[in-house]
């Protein structure tokens, strides 16, 4: 390995990146699309498409509109259910050399006990994303990811099953961000954050143009705020493992998070308008810790604080 990678190598509980850029869920499927376009060993890790216990047909359509520098989705943990992921998307990206992070969702705990238990021992996957944020399920999700009582007991009862280590992914839509690190802080491996907004958007009649009426915002919009929330985050929780997203299209993005003390970064709603946004964003991190002639990109980590 050459000593380029090395400053950009990252090792978190479960997880030896080869650099901090990696897809959020949600925004790569299960990759196979992605696999035509680059190979997808050069990413530090991929966090796939949400998987629940039972298939998911997810929300009416419309179910994805563009909104200022940002989309408005309401997808509904569609997925193809367990049993699938295990047997077929799984398996495919045993061929590439990358760290596999299963994102888990459910209706309720045994729901996500049953799927922590059963993902957590497929070969390649390394460590598992809970899935307590989605803002538009009826069910689950949001129930435990604005209950900080709530996430604890979720996360409690998936570490007790999981043969891997568990990152328990943050809502935004709370009144304290860092009251629900916190309650899961001592319990969960580490934090990913966050999920997406709460948004509504009309069409020219004054209805809801989204087929669930609500749906998440993400995209370039929301990067102020999901910034903030990483840096409040890290103040009060130092230690504990942090993979921030929230808006990342750019190397200075990367940058951002980085220096507000986030370990590694997810990119989400970019792969929509650019599918070789992470591929770019390897090579970019790589010029501008060379650039700047550090030893390790971590170099910068916290510097804002």
């Amino acid at each position: 390995m050459s000593k380029m990678s090395e400053t950009l190598k990252v090792s978190l509980p479960g997880l030896d990146l080869k650099n901090p850029i990696m897809p959020a869920s949600g925004c790569f499927q299960y990759g196979k699309r992605f696999a035509k376009l680059f190979d997808l060993s050069e990413l530090g890790a991929i966090i796939v498409k949400a998987a629940t216990l039972e298939p998911r047909v997810g929300n009416p359509n419309p179910r994805v509109v563009r909104v200022t520098e940002g989309l408005l989705n309401s997808v509904g943990l569609k997925n193809p259910g367990l049993d699938h992921i295990l047997a077929d998307e799984l398996p495919f990206l045993e061929q590439f050399d990358v760290p596999i992070i299963a994102n888990v969702a459910g209706s309720e705990i045994a729901d996500y006990v049953e799927t922590a238990k059963r993902i957590s021992q497929a070969p390649n996957v390394q460590a598992l994303e809970l899935n307590i944020s989605c803002p538009n399920v009826k069910e689950g999700g949001m129930v435990f990811g604005t209950n900080p009582e709530s996430a604890r007991r979720l996360t409690s009862a998936v570490k007790e099953v999981s043969a891997v280590p568990v990152y328990v992914k943050l809502s935004p839509n709370v009144t304290s961000i860092v009251e629900m690190a916190r309650s899961v802080s001592d319990v969960a491996d580490g934090i990913t954050m966050i999920n997406t907004f709460v948004g509504l958007q009309l069409d020219k009649n004054g209805r809801p143009e989204l087929g669930n009426k609500i749906g998440g915002v993400s995209g370039r919009a929301i990067k102020p705020i999901a910034l903030n929330m990483a840096y409040e985050v890290r103040q009060a929780l130092p230690d504990i493992p942090l993979i921030a997203m929230g808006g990342i299209a750019t190397v200075d993005d990367v940058l951002d998070y980085i220096s507000v003390g986030a370990d590694a970064v997810a990119v989400g709603t970019e792969n929509f308008n650019n599918p070789y946004i992470c591929k770019e964003l390897i090579a970019d991190l790589e010029q501008e810790v060379a650039k700047r002639k550090l030893n390790h990109l971590h170099d910068l980590k916290g510097r804002a604080l």
